[in-house]
């Protein structure tokens, strides 16, 4: 044990629990654990979750265990915050990755898949889908990492899981910025959003307009804009301020929507350089640009 009561292999275990809405990728997300060396459990009962760490703890050398836990598992699913809290009582802090999708995607995968939704009975995907919402809702709420799965495809996907969870050295706070266009939707997995519309937009200047924000015309354009340095220096130092609360709180992800009207230039050409400078922060950084050729 250590001096703070905790077993000294719950400092050596990465658990990391995949959960979410079905039809939302958590085949693509654990296969993509599976290839960067994550040991995964697929739909484990959550009274199963004490004996899974104690076996990998004391039997093997295994360091980073994913355990898929969703309404599959039926009754026993009901059992997964209890088991949750029993591990966090013994010194061990699951991570814990959700994957969200909207209505229409989840709608589209299960008729194109030609198979009933887990909760689904009798009823309608739809209503099936709004209760699995509910009694997912606490999960998604605690949860440390929230992908929106709607527009990405299994590659894309795959890319975010490795993106987040492929090098344990790391143990300060990771970021992912997403640019995104107002006019197709808030992110819904992001944790902290600016909004790109107090700058000139690109879209007016017909030399610029086919381009966008990873054009090193339209980026020189958009950063030479007032405000638009203070805005990083500003935004920057307000990241750096919360991520040792985040690391101490037990997040060490953070997801940060860049908007713009469109998505094209201005929350592009900004996301990439906020991703800059985070990064000689030592903040590993991903960027996303969820609507880029959309319009």
């Amino acid at each position: 044990m250590t001096d703070q009561g905790r077993p000294e292999d719950s400092e050596k275990l990465e658990l990391l629990l995949v959960t979410g809405m079905s039809g939302a990728g958590k085949t693509a997300a654990t296969a993509a654990l599976d290839d960067i060396g994550w040991f995964v459990v697929d739909n484990l009962p959550p009274s199963l979750l004490m004996d899974l760490v104690t076996t990998v703890t004391r039997r093997t050398d295994l360091r980073r265990v994913a355990v898929v836990a969703d309404v599959r598992g039926g009754v026993f699913f009901g059992e997964l915050r209890g088991a949750l809290d029993r591990l966090t009582e013994q010194g061990y802090r699951p991570t814990v990755l959700f994957l969200e999708a909207g209505d229409e995607a989840l709608v589209r995968r299960f008729e194109s898949a030609r198979r009933p939704h887990p909760l689904q009975g009798g009823g309608r995907i739809l209503e099936a889908i709004e209760r699995e919402r509910e009694e997912l809702a606490s999960l998604r709420t605690a949860a440390d990492v929230v992908i929106d799965t709607s527009l990405l495809n299994v590659h894309e996907l795959a890319g975010r899981v490795r993106s987040a969870f492929s090098a344990p050295e790391i143990t300060g706070l990771r970021a992912i910025v997403i640019s995104f266009g107002f006019k197709y939707g808030l992110p819904v997995d992001a944790d902290m959003v600016a909004d790109m519309r107090f700058l000139p937009n690109p879209h007016w200047v017909p030399h610029l307009r086919p381009q966008n924000g990873t054009d090193a015309e339209v980026s020189d354009y958009v950063l030479a804009q007032p405000g638009a340095e203070d805005f990083l220096e500003h935004y920057n130092d307000l990241v750096a301020m919360v991520a040792p609360g985040y690391v101490h709180e037990g997040k060490r992800f953070v997801t940060i929507g860049i908007g713009c009207t469109g998505g094209k230039h201005r929350s592009v050409a900004m996301s990439e350089a906020l991703a800059q400078r985070l990064r000689k922060q030592g903040i590993e950084t991903l960027v996303v640009h969820r609507d880029l050729g959309r319009e």
